[in-house]
This record gives structure tokens, sequence and C-alpha cells, in this order.
């Protein structure tokens, strides 16, 4: 039990963990995994839409810091909706961990010149990012982390895969080459 929580009640020093060793956990864990799944899947789609590096990076870019503002803003208001009083500082952490995983995604792609290259490598970074996220916060919590990881990353990668076909859905259906 959580010395900053009754039966039942949330402790905002840990943010919804059951142990109280780690500080915005779940803060830190919206702001990644979103950006994991939302920026990997556009940038999925895009990468087999257009054929432009420099527009997937830019629309890349342009869907992270949008997406990022939201999250934290979303976050926010969900924190004091729920009478945390750390509520800026939560919506921080999922900011800062949205735009921190956006960068590490877009990062193949501004030094891969191969788009089909540079998105194999994303995927490398969705699983790092994934697996060594996973890890700590196992290790930390000392709790096994394999689970956590297969099902975070599952829900990365289905994503993805969804969103390539709806680009090629929509490069076939509408016709658009860019």
């Amino acid at each position: 039990m959580c010395p900053g929580a009754g039966p039942g009640q949330i402790c905002y020093n840990c943010h919804m963990t059951k142990k109280c060793n780690f500080k915005y956990t779940g803060a830190m864990v919206l702001g990644m995994h979103d950006a994991l799944v939302e920026i990997s899947g556009i940038i999925a789609g895009l990468t087999f839409a257009i054929a432009s590096q420099r527009v997937i990076i830019m629309t890349g870019a342009i869907a992270a810091v949008a997406a990022s503002l939201s999250m934290s803003a979303a976050n926010y208001m969900a924190q004091r909706a729920d009478g945390n009083p750390n509520a800026a500082v939560c919506a921080a952490y999922t900011g800062m961990m949205y735009i921190a995983t956006s960068m590490a995604l877009l990062a193949p792609f501004c030094v891969i010149r191969n788009r089909f290259w540079a998105v194999g490598v994303m995927c490398a970074v969705v699983v790092g990012v994934v697996l060594i996220f996973n890890w700590y916060i196992g290790k930390k919590n000392r709790r096994p982390w394999h689970r956590a990881f297969w099902q975070m990353l599952g829900v990365c990668l289905g994503v993805s895969g969804a969103s390539f076909l709806i680009g090629q859905a929509a490069k076939y259906f509408l016709g658009v080459t860019i």
C-alpha cells in the first residue's frame, strides 16, 4: 500500500503506481505511449503514401507538436478533475515525453536517405524505447516487465500496421501521389 493514499485512492506522489518509488510514471507513460502509437502510425502511413522524405519529416513534426500540446492539456484537465494538486507537473511530463519520443521516431528520417530503411529503423527505435522503458519501470518497481513490454509493443505495432493500410488505401482510392 502506498503511504500517500488510503484504500482505493490514487496516490498523487507516485502517480498511480502501487509502490511509492517513482513519481509521475503514469504521466510519462501517457506521453511516451501515445507518441509511439500516434506518431509511428502517422509516419508509417506517410512513408508508403508520400515519396518526399522532407514532407514526411515536416508532417510528422507538426503532428508531434500539435499532439503533444493536446495530450498535455488533456492530461492537465483530467488530473485537475481528479483533484490532483500536481496537475501541471503531470501535464509537463506528458508533453516532454511526447516530444522526446516523437523526435526519436523522426530522427531516422533525418539521417537515412531511403524512407523505407528509415521506417525500418524507426520500428527498431519503437521496440527499443518500449523495451528500455518497461525494463526500467519493472526493475524500479520490482515487478516483471515482460508482459507490459509485449502489450505496449503489440498496441504500437498494431496501430502502425493499421496506419500503413490506411495510407495504402488512401493512395489507391484517392489517387494521391506526392
